[in-house]
C-alpha cells in the first residue's frame, strides 16, 4: 500500500478568488488567462509536499510541525458549476475542500450551493475568508505570520475584522454548522476552521496549507491508502478536442496505474466505450491542466493521485463526471463495462409508471447532485438522465400532467433548451425550469410548486359552498313568493347562485335561485354588495321575514374542506364558518367534526 496525493477542491462563489489563490500557492498566473478573470473549465494542477513545506517555512518550525502527506491535487472548479463532476462510486471524488468566501461580501448564491453538496457529498472543508487585504485600514508586515499581522492591527480595524468574521459564523449558524477562526477551534471535527487570507499579497496561505495538510494527516490516513499499482480508477473532468489529438480526456486518477496501450473502459449513457490509450500527458508540477501553454510530459503510465490528459480513438461519445477503468488483457473488459455501468445505473433513471419530476444535467455528477439535493428535500424522481431536453421527454411530462400536476416539471442544471423545444413546451404549457446553480433550480421549483398548490387551493375553494351572512332588507319586497324577490346586503362574506340558504336556527329553507344588481344579472355577491336576490320555495312573512339574518347552508363535506383552506378566508369568514358550526351542532354535536 502507498499514500497518495490529498484530493483537494477548490470552491465558492464567482470571483471571490478560488484561482487567485491556487495562482498565489503556485506562483503562477493561470487567472491571467481566463475571460473576465472568471474561471471557465476544471483546472488541475500537482502542488508537491516540498512546494507546501517551502509556502510554511518559518509557521512550520513555529508550530514544530511535520507534513508527511506526499502533497496535494487541487482541482479548481468553475463557480457555476461548483465540483458536481468530482464523482467517484460511493461519494465525492474530493478527500478534503477550500471554500472560498470573500470576507467583504459574504455568503452569495454559489457559496450556499457549495456548502450544500459538500454537505451532501460528506466531504470535509475548511474556509479561506478571502480579500482580508481590502478591509479598510488593514495593514500587512510580509516578515509576521497571520495572527501577528491581526494582533498588530489598530482596534477598529480589528473590530472590524472581527463583525466580518462572525457575520461569516453567523451564516454557517444559520445552516446548522459550526465554525470558528482556526486559532479558536476547540474540535476540528465539529467545527469548521476559518482561516482569514489574501490571495493578493498570500497572507495567511502558510497557515491554510497548515490547516489543510494537518487535517489530511490527521483524519483521512486511511481514505488516502491505494494500490501503488494494478488497474486504474479514475473520474473524467473534461471531454475536449486538442489540435493533433482529436478528442481528449482530463481525467483524475485516484487509484491503480493507467499505462499506454492499456484498454480503457468508461461509462456511456446507454452502453460502455472501449477504446485502446494511444497517449498519456501529465502536466508539470505546479502547472494547470486547463492552460493552453502548460507544460504536459509525454509519459507511459501515470500513478495515482493524479491528472491526466488521455488521447485515444473513439472518445467522441464520452461524458464529464463518467467513471473510467483500465485493464490490460481483453479478458477483464466485460466485467469492468458491467462495473461502470452499474456505476452509471446507480445515478441515471428511467421509471415510465413512477411519478416524480424529471431532471436533466449536463454531467453524471451534475445529475448526481440535482437528485441528491432533490432527495434530502423528500421530492419524487420518476427520470434522471443526462443532455438537452427532448421531445421524449415532453412527452412523459405531459403523461405526468395527467397523474399528479406538480411532478410534471422539466428541472435542469446547467443543460440546453433547444428553441423548438423552448417553444413547443410553451404551446402545450409545459413546465421547463433550467439554471446553471442547482440550488436556484429547486428553490424556483418550490415556488412553483407552493404557487401551483395555491392555485389548486383557490380553484377548489370556488366549488365549495362559501361561509355568508347576510340580511333581508326591509322595505325591498318585490315579490312575496314563487319566486320571493327581495333586497339583500352581504354582511360578511359571499354567495353564488345555487347556494343553498339556512335560517338562524339551521334549517335549509331556500338557495340563491338569482341575483340581480342594477339591471344586471350576477352569479357572485360579496360582502358589502346590495342587490335583489331571488329565492324559490319560500313566501315573504313566513319563512322569511323582512329583517331577517341568513347564512348560506354549508353541506359538512364543504365546511370540513374549508377548514383545511381556511388560509385563503379572512377573519370575518372564519368567524361566519364558526358560526354555522354552533347553529348545525345543537341538532348534531359532531357536525363538521374530524
Amino acid at each position: 500500500m502507498a499514500t497518495r496525493k490529498v484530493l483537494l477542491t477548490v470552491v465558492g462563489h464567482v470571483d471571490h478568488g478560488k484561482t487567485s489563490l491556487l495562482d498565489k500557492i503556485r506562483q503562477t498566473a493561470v487567472i491571467r488567462g481566463e475571460a473576465g478573470g472568471i474561471t471557465q473549465a476544471i483546472g488541475v494542477s500537482i502542488i508537491p509536499i516540498e512546494t507546501i513545506q517551502k509556502i510554511c517555512g518559518t509557521l512550520l518550525d513555529a508550530m514544530k510541525g511535520n507534513l508527511t502527506v506526499p502533497g496535494l491535487l487541487a482541482i479548481d472548479t468553475p463557480g457555476h458549476a461548483a465540483f458536481t463532476s468530482l464523482r467517484k462510486r460511493g461519494g465525492s471524488l474530493a478527500d478534503i475542500a477550500i471554500l472560498i468566501v470573500d470576507i467583504n461580501e459574504g455568503f452569495k448564491p454559489q457559496t450556499i450551493e457549495s456548502i450544500e453538496i459538500l454537505k451532501a457529498n460528506k466531504v470535509p472543508f475548511i474556509v479561506a475568508a478571502n480579500k482580508v487585504d481590502l478591509i479598510h485600514g488593514w495593514q500587512y508586515d510580509k516578515n509576521k505570520l497571520l495572527l501577528q499581522n491581526i494582533q498588530a492591527l489598530n482596534s477598529n480595524i480589528q473590530g472590524d475584522f472581527e463583525k466580518k468574521m462572525y457575520e461569516l459564523v453567523g451564516k454557517f449558524s444559520e445552516l446548522g454548522l459550526q465554525s470558528e477562526r482556526f486559532d479558536r477551534v476547540e474540535d476540528y471535527t465539529k467545527q469548521i476552521a476559518i482561516v482569514p487570507v489574501s490571495a493578493e499579497t498570500g497572507q495567511g496561505i502558510p497557515e491554510i496549507l497548515m490547516v489543510l495538510t494537518g487535517l489530511a494527516q490527521k483524519f483521512l490516513e486511511k481514505k488516502l491508502e491505494i494500490e501503488e499499482t494494478g488497474n486504474c480508477k479514475g473520474t473524467i473532468l473534461e471531454v475536449k478536442e486538442e489540435k493533433g489529438l482529436g478528442t481528449t480526456l482530463d481525467a483524475i486518477i485516484y487509484n491503480g496505474q493507467l499505462k499506454v496501450n492499456d484498454q480503457l473502459v468508461i461509462g456511456g449513457i446507454d452502453q460502455p466505450i472501449v477504446v485502446k490509450v494511444r497517449a498519456l500527458l501529465e502536466p508539470a508540477e505546479l502547472a494547470e491542466m486547463r492552460e493552453k501553454k502548460s507544460k504536459f510530459k509525454n509519459v507511459k503510465e501515470v500513478a495515482a493521485a493524479t491528472g491526466v490528459k488521455i488521447s485515444a480513438p473513439g472518445l467522441d461519445g464520452a461524458i464529464s463526471g463518467m467513471p473510467i477503468r483500465s485493464c490490460s488483457s481483453k479478458e477483464e473488459v466485460e466485467a469492468l463495462k458491467q462495473e461502470v455501468q452499474e456505476e452509471v445505473g446507480e445515478i441515471m433513471v428511467e421509471c415510465d409508471e413512477c411519478v416524480g419530476v424529471i431532471v436533466k444535467a449536463d454531467t453524471i455528477g451534475g445529475l448526481e447532485a440535482l437528485r441528491n439535493l432533490l432527495q434530502e428535500k423528500e421530492i419524487p424522481v420518476s427520470s434522471a438522465s443526462l443532455g438537452d431536453i427532448s421531445k421524449k421527454d415532453l412527452s412523459k411530462l405531459e403523461s405526468l400532467q395527467e397523474k399528479d400536476q406538480f411532478s410534471a416539471v422539466i428541472l435542469g442544471f446547467n443543460i440546453k433548451v433547444p428553441e423548438e423545444i423552448e417553444e413547443l413546451a410553451k404551446a402545450k404549457k409545459l413546465k421547463i425550469i433550467n439554471h446553471n446553480v442547482i440550488y436556484r433550480t429547486i428553490e424556483e421549483y418550490e415556488e412553483y410548486r407552493e404557487k401551483l398548490k395555491r392555485t389548486i387551493e383557490v380553484e377548489n375553494l370556488a366549488k365549495l359552498v362559501r361561509p355568508c351572512k347576510f340580511a333581508v332588507l326591509k322595505g325591498y319586497t318585490f315579490r312575496q313568493s314563487n319566486p320571493a324577490i327581495v333586497g339583500v346586503e352581504i354582511e360578511i362574506g359571499q354567495i353564488k347562485t345555487g347556494d343553498p340558504i339556512m335560517n338562524m336556527q339551521g334549517k335549509q329553507i331556500t338557495s340563491a335561485k338569482s341575483m340581480q344588481e342594477g339591471k344586471d344579472n350576477i352569479s357572485l355577491a360579496q360582502q358589502g354588495k346590495q342587490m335583489a336576490m331571488s329565492m324559490d320555495g319560500v313566501t315573504l312573512g313566513r319563512q322569511v321575514e323582512e329583517g331577517d339574518f341568513l347564512y348560506t347552508d354549508i353541506p359538512e363535506n364543504d365546511f370540513k374542506k374549508l377548514k383545511e383552506l381556511k388560509k385563503h378566508l379572512s377573519k370575518m369568514e372564519i368567524e361566519v364558518l364558526k358560526e354555522v358550526a354552533e347553529i348545525k351542532r345543537k341538532d348534531n354535536p359532531v357536525w363538521g367534526v374530524g
